[in-house]
Order: C-alpha cells, then structure tokens, then sequence
C-alpha cells in the first residue's frame, strides 16, 4: 500500500511542502526525486502523513514520487533541523534551500583528498591571559555556549583556538573551523595540520564540485575525530559528534550571502552549535557592533573575553594622518603618495623591513574621461550607466556592478579625439606608480584582478613571507589575518570614500578596516606606523583609533544608532523588488508598501516602514530595482508580517522579489 510523504521541493516560492505518495518506505531526510507540474524536481523528505490521515487523502488525486536521487546522501534530523530554521528565519523556500546548499551529486564519487595532521607540540607555552580565556572556555564544555575572544591584532586568538581544538579531538570529537575568505585558508591549513593529529578537510571557492561532493560524502561516513576548516558555505557539511565551532573574523561581510537565501555564515554557525549542542567560540579584533553589544551585557549564556596584548611582544601601530588637501595634482608622477608618504616607505624598505599599501579600488583608474569634450565611458550595455574602471595591463573597461567588459577605444567615440584621461586609481595604477618611484624595490600586487586561483594566492603570500617581495600592494584581502614578520609600515589610501558613503553601518566599517589593516604592521617589533593619506583628518573616527579603543568607538556609534533607530536597538529586514520594467514594479512596490502599512497601522505598531525607494545603483543587468525597509524592536512581530505578507501576496508578472533579514544593503 502507497504511503503518503511530506516533500519539500526545489522551486523558490516559500509554500514548497507537498504531499506525494510512494510504494514503499522513505526515511526523513531522504533526497527524492519528484513529478512537478510537466517536468521532474529534486525534494527533500519531511515526514510521513499518519496513518489517520490516509482515507482523506485518497479521494484526492495524489502523485507518486518517482525515486530516490542516485548516489545522493539522506540529510540527519540536525541538518533538516538547521535547513528548517533558517527557510523560517530568512522567509526563503525551504526546499530550494536544501538544494542550493548541498554539492552536485556525482555518478561516481571517489575519496577526498584531505590533510593528515602530525600532531607537533607547540614550541612555545600560552600567555597567561591566553590560558586563563582557554581555562574558561573548557570548563563550559557542558552543552551550548557561545565565547568571544576579543582580541586586539597579532594577540594569539588562532593559539587558543588550537588549544581548545587539540583539547575536543582528544576527547573523540570534531571541530569545524569558519572564517571569511579563501585567502586566508593556505596559513591556517599550514598551521592546524602542523599540531593537530586528524584529519583536515578545507572546503571553499577553489575546491572543485567533485571534490565538495566527495568530502560531502566521507563526513557524512567518517567516524573519527576530524577538523573542517573553510569560508561560510562550509557550515553546512555533516559533521559526526560535533564538539566546537570557531568562527574567526565574525565581523567580517564575507559571512553573508547576498544571492539565493541571504545568510549569514556567523548566525548560521551560533544556531548549528546550538542543534548540536556543543559550544561556539568567535574571535575578532573589531567585532560587529550588534554582536558586541550583546556579549558586553553578558546575557543568556553569552561570554566576553577581552585580549588586549600582541603575543609576540610586538607594540600596535602608531597613527598617521596626513592631509592632502591641495598638497597635489593628478598630473604629478607620484600621485597619489605624498613626499612624506614615499620618504617612509624608503626609510622602512632600506631597514629590511616591507611595507604594505592598502587601496580598496581594482584597476589603473576609476573611469575614462575625454580631455577634449568630457565624455565619460559608462555602462550602457545594462542601462546601469555606472562608470566603467580601467585595466591597463588587459587594455580592459569593466563594470564594477555586472560582468560587462569592453576593450578601450583608441579615441572618444563622441568628438573622435585620441587624448583619453585617468581619472582616479586603483591598485594596477599603485603598483606602476611606486615602480617609477622605485625600480629598484620588487612590488607584488593582491587583489582579485591578480590573484585568480589558490595557486597565485599562495604563491604571492609565500614571496612576501620569503622576503622575495618589499613592497605588497592591496585590496581588504590584505586587511583579514595575514601574519607578517617584517612589516613595520601600512600606507592607507582612498579610505575617505569609505567614510563618506551613504549607510548607517559606513563608520562600523571603515573603523574595522582601518584597525585590521593596521594590525598588519608592528607584531614582532616596535616603532610601527600606519600612514593614513585623509582629507577628513578631524573625524572622531581617527582619534578612538589612535587610541586602539573599540569601547570608545563603540560607545559613540551606540548613541548614533539609538537616534536614528537602527541596530542593535532594532531589527530590520529588507524588501527587494526587481524588473525590466520601471513603471510596473514603482506601481507594484509602491501597492506592497500601502497593503503593508495598513496591515502594521492594524496589528503591528512597533513595526516602521521607511520607502519605497530606488536602491543607490537603481539599474543592473537591465533590471530596476527598489526596496523597503522595516524596523522593528519586536523580532515576533516582524517575522509575523513578513509571513503575513508571503502568505497572502500574489506575485505580479515579470517582477521578482527576495526578503532579506539582518541585511547589510540598505537603500
């Protein structure tokens, strides 16, 4: 007798739980394969209907679930339990979530490579403080917990994370290990698999799809203690008798998501300690203001541990500012460095030492610009009308926002004249100025533009390390963890864009770049600096920094976000409307936002509703898109309207939607 199953099916609305029926038994869990509509789906298995239930669903017409997926895995009751959450939490298809987040099932998989750890003891003894914050930590190793060490940079927190590592894998368990970006894995995998005795499994962008499936696979078999280490999509592997998650850089915006289920690595992580009831360490110098505000209360079951000396015995850097206002012209060779900017990196280079110079913008300039007619090369192919960057070394324009990319014209296609100016810069543009400056120096470039594949990105870090390099140019790829033995200066450039940019959240991050990119320098040594070239040198951001006082900054960034009522004294989500065409969505946005405000006015008066509005680039890829924001001090309340909203809206043609919580784009 056919049996009827509850299935979670891969389509992205939220409603995606239907019952089918099956000749014969299905575990929860298991993947299946499903008649939708005239094609076949991909679901997941959430239940069995009771027994009770049956003679009502047998006047109804019912289809049958074709099969199992070949060679597919059956999800454990923590991974459905997980998945659930999270489609609940971020109003995102629960069934298609499954399937966003699991590997390409292959045909015939094979053993993953890992690494074998050796287990070398540590040729150094831990700090006291360090021991006294792994102390705390392993006496509350009964159940779920969650641990911040807030350390300052260069003060030890990856020992202690080795500690409490070494201290679950003797006791049989594992351990997985996030952190934000791919680039810093090739330093951690070097260090965990020195002194760790398991297996190491790395799991990122640069792990191809056979192999994602194939360690997918042999978690899901291995029984043994093993350490996962990867970026954020890794929380989801199967990992057996889970003892300890470390989150390393929880700050850091590479633990969300902005395409598919928008989540956040770090929220995901806290919640998967939870269901597998074990504890969750997280470690930043600069934490998130909202996380940060919670541990400082110390509240339910939160603990703060602050770290506030350089375990190499290393002093933390001194600030610079510079001010460049009318110090130069574009026109000037070594523009955009200062004299005393390049007198600096000199003196450093002469001493033996390396220097470091951060700029958050690719390419040779900013945009393209016609010195006879003033015509500016834009985006035009979809309608973002953004400027486009240059690339000289690949003779490229390319859009910052979308994957358009043309060769640069030899002369302006609106007057014909062949004198195209510069304007602004970006790493490409750093590099080849500080080679004229000094081509004598051998300076490297890290960025994504020359960093491609985990090949380059080891190869680059492992010539600096080797002192084959004096001078690294970069991206915030340079800001996250690096350990450099010989870096006694930072050049910061550009950094007044950040600051002013228009989001709540502008400071927050330009304070976090700015502290971790400084604490690149000084950590074996005193008499660091960290030059800052700034036209905004009296903003307060710069004196907490100074003073390497987060409670400081914190403490006014808290009286900012109170009056403007954002979090953490808030909750807020985002709605995200997109289409071709203009008018249809303003009048669709705009009938959402009414339906939506009589329906708080009704039953949710704590909630606000600010828009709609265009977002800041309101044209990508030939879609519009505009937004609403909704804030709220009662968590409930905005879940219930979200829910209210998906459960009664009727999607209009040719536009599209997506709900994002916590979301770090606002307009």
């Amino acid at each position: 007798m056919a049996l009827y199953y509850q299935v979670a099916v891969n389509i992205p609305v939220v409603q995606s739980t239907y019952t089918y029926k099956y000749d014969g038994e299905l575990l929860i869990g298991d993947l299946v394969e499903v008649p939708l509509g005239k094609r076949k789906s991909h679901g997941v298995v959430l239940g069995v209907t009771p027994p009770e239930k049956n003679d009502e669903l047998s006047g109804i017409e019912i289809k049958f679930i074709t099969g199992k997926v070949e060679n597919a895995f059956r999800l454990t009751k923590n991974e459905l339990s997980l998945y659930s959450w999270m489609s609940r939490y971020y109003h995102y298809s629960l069934g298609k979530l499954v399937f966003d987040c699991l590997p390409k099932i292959l045909k015939r998989p094979r053993k993953p490579d890992f690494l074998q750890g050796k287990g070398v003891a540590l040729n150094f003894s831990l700090s006291g403080k360090q021991t006294e914050i792994f102390e705390k930590i392993s006496k509350r190793n009964d159940g779920f917990g969650q641990h911040y060490i807030h350390g300052v940079t260069g003060s030890g927190k990856s020992v202690i994370y080795l500690e409490l590592m070494k201290e679950r894998i003797e006791k049989g368990q594992s351990v997985q290990f996030l952190l934000p970006e791919i680039n810093l894995t090739p330093q951690f995998t070097d260090f965990f698999t020195e002194h760790l005795d398991c297996p190491v499994y790395t799991y990122h962008s640069g792990v191809t799809p056979s192999e994602k499936y194939n360690i997918w696979k042999a978690l899901h078999e291995e029984e043994k203690p093993v350490l996962v280490m990867g970026v954020r999509s890794s929380i989801f592997l199967p990992i057996k008798n889970l003892g300890l998650i470390i989150v390393d850089e929880e700050h850091d915006q590479s633990f969300k998501q902005t395409d598919r289920c928008p989540y956040n690595g770090r929220d995901v992580a806290i919640k998967k300690a939870q269901l597998s009831n074990c504890q969750v360490v997280m470690g930043s110098a600069t934490p998130a203001v909202e996380n940060f505000k919670l541990f400082k209360e110390n509240s339910q079951g939160r603990y703060y541990y602050p770290l506030q000396d350089r375990a190499a015995g290393g002093s933390l850097p001194e600030l610079v500012l510079l001010d460049t206002k009318e110090r130069f012209k574009e026109n000037d060779p070594a523009w955009p460095f200062l004299d005393e900017t390049l007198d600096l990196i000199n003196q450093h280079v002469e001493q033996g030492e390396q220097v470091l110079v951060f700029i958050n913008k690719l390419g040779f300039s900013q945009y393209i610009q016609c010195r006879a007619c003033g015509h500016q090369f834009v985006n035009e192919n979809c309608g973002c009308q953004n400027n486009l960057r240059y690339f000289k070394k690949k003779n490229l324009l390319s859009c910052a926002h979308c994957d358009f990319k043309m060769p640069l014209p030899k002369s302006c296609p609106e007057c014909g004249n062949m004198t195209l100016m510069n304007k602004g810069f970006g790493t490409e543009k750093i590099q080849e100025v500080l080679k004229a400056v000094y081509p004598k120096m051998r300076i490297g470039r890290f960025d994504r533009d020359e960093i491609k594949t985990t090949k380059d990105l080891t190869e680059v870090l492992d010539n600096f390390h080797e002192h084959k390099l004096d001078i690294l140019v970069g991206t915030q790829m340079l800001s996250k963890g690096h350990n450099f033995k010989r870096v006694n200066l930072v050049v910061v450039l550009g950094l007044d864009s950040m600051l002013n940019y228009a989001d709540f959240r502008a400071q927050e991050r330009t304070y976090q770049l700015l502290e971790q990119v400084a604490g690149r320098a000084g950590r074996y040594s005193e008499g660091a600096k960290v030059v800052v070239q700034t036209m905004n040198e009296h903003n307060t951001i710069f004196q907490t920094i100074k003073a390497h006082s987060f409670d400081g900054f914190f403490k006014e960034e808290l009286i900012l976000r109170e009056l403007c009522h954002c979090p953490p004294y808030t909750k807020m989500a985002m709605m995200f409307f997109s289409s071709r065409f203009r008018e249809r969505l303003v009048r669709e946005i705009s009938n959402v936002a009414s339906s939506l405000q009589k329906t708080i006015d009704s039953h949710f008066p704590d909630i606000r509703l600010m828009g709609p509005a265009p977002l800041s680039i309101e044209k990508k890829a030939n879609q519009f898109s505009w937004g609403i924001m909704l804030k709220s001090t009662e968590v409930a309340q905005l879940h219930k309207l979200l829910e209210s909203f998906e459960n009664g809206y009727k999607k209009a043609p040719n536009i599209s939607y997506k709900i994002d919580v916590d979301p770090l784009q606002v307009l």
